[in-house]
């Protein structure tokens, strides 16, 4: 599935008329997760149905598209079915009871209710809410794809305007040269990430060097009057300094994972857990600045395009083993130096970063020198969500006897 986003311009009614429609999907969201928590047993088929009530209960809910309402009905059970599924796990800490919303900023229509021009440059919205036809603006080129192909179509709300995004139902496939170079990666504070060969690569501390501007702002919003328009071009303006902060760490991300996937045929990295990581307040905001979760998603993403190898491996000891001689040597935080009675005298990330490889490649059941045939590149199947057991899949795949 391809997401593709235009900017789209109207009036100021249209644009109103927009916001009404978001504030409606947050509302059917809400019923349904009202509806959930006062009847046992309340499943999605029950969800769906009761859209239909909601819409012939309150005349506003009855303008929105009916499946767009369903798809705030979906939205709903998403989060109560994530909730089910952590309890069933175990998993650890809160399970992500399902809440209410209370600032939605996208409502999302399916098959209906929407009619895209012919040369692609404009998009009709035909239900009852009024938002009517808006201009599209992008780099993107929907002729290549047919009518049938989108399956879903957003409008987005953020500081610096309306976006409408098309979910493409279409594979992404790229097929290019094994390389024969595999590599793993440390992150870090200092160094966004250093690799198996010694090469590190800067931290672009986006926010660290927006925080200047971004006080400033947070002073000017502080000093408005609540409720006033001053109030609300301040925050505004706040707004798209943050929304500009979030692009430049996701175009910093994409690029560098783009170009480490397609240099190396396997790509190992930490399985951190960022969520409890960031729970030390002396470096919360820094681990938050580096992103390493946007970085780790793009690497399994464009692992699974160019049917490159990704592994997850755990991180634990990966700074004090050394990768010479698998010693355990203790070293605190301030120690950038890693030196083993062995002889072996490294960089600490350089070193953390050849355990991590040798940890990856022992996963996939590699001895030997790596070498990767495109018609055996079986990337979509080690390359691994945030948070999947990456073991399980690998030993299944291991049965199936793969010799590199």
């Amino acid at each position: 599935m391809l997401v593709f986003e235009f900017k789209a311009y109207g009036k100021a009614a249209q644009l109103a008329a927009i916001n009404e429609a978001i504030r409606t999907a947050q509302f059917i969201r809400n019923s349904c997760i009202r509806l959930w928590m006062d009847v046992k047993s309340t499943g999605k088929n029950d969800l769906q149905k009761y859209c239909a009530v909601l819409a012939a209960n309150f005349p506003f809910a009855n303008e929105l598209n009916s499946m767009a309402r369903q798809a705030s009905a979906e939205r709903a059970w998403s989060s109560i079915f994530r909730f089910y599924e952590n309890c069933k796990k175990g998993a650890s800490g809160k399970k992500g009871f399902p809440k209410f919303q209370k600032n939605c900023r996208s409502v999302e229509y399916k098959s209906s209710g929407w009619k895209l021009a012919d040369d692609r440059k404009s998009i009709n919205f035909t239900d009852k809410k009024g938002i009517g036809r808006l201009k599209l603006k992008g780099t993107r080129d929907l002729h290549f794809y047919q009518i049938n192909q989108i399956k879903r179509v957003r409008l987005v709300k953020r500081a610096d305007g309306v976006y409408v995004q098309f979910c493409v139902d279409v594979e992404r496939s790229e097929n290019i040269e094994p390389t024969g170079n595999t590599v793993g990666l440390d992150v870090g504070l200092k160094e966004y990430y250093t690799d198996s060969n010694g090469e590190m690569i800067e931290n672009p501390k986006f926010f660290r060097k927006g925080e200047k501007v971004l006080k400033r702002s947070h002073r000017r919003v502080s000093k408005k009057v609540k409720g006033s328009k001053n109030r609300g071009k301040a925050r505004q303006v706040l707004g798209k300094r943050h929304l500009k902060i979030s692009r430049q760490r996701k175009d910093h991300a994409i690029k560098l994972a783009r170009c480490v996937v397609q240099s190396n045929d396997l790509i190992a990295y930490e399985d951190l857990r960022i969520k409890n990581m960031v729970k030390n307040h002396c470096l919360a905001k820094s681990i938050n600045d580096a992103s390493w979760y946007q970085f780790r998603v793009w690497v399994e993403y464009f692992g699974k395009v160019f049917k490159r190898v990704t592994v997850a491996v755990n991180p634990q000891y990966s700074s004090q083993e050394c990768s010479s001689c698998g010693e355990v040597v203790k070293k605190s935080l301030s120690t950038r130096t890693h030196v083993c009675r062995c002889g072996c005298v490294l960089d600490r990330d350089e070193n953390a970063a050849r355990i991590i490889l040798s940890r990856g490649l022992g996963m996939v059941g590699h001895t030997g020198t790596f070498a990767l045939d495109a018609s055996n590149a079986w990337g979509d199947e080690t390359s691994t969500l945030v948070g999947a057991n990456l073991l399980e899949q690998v030993m299944s795949r291991n049965q199936e006897s793969l010799h590199l």
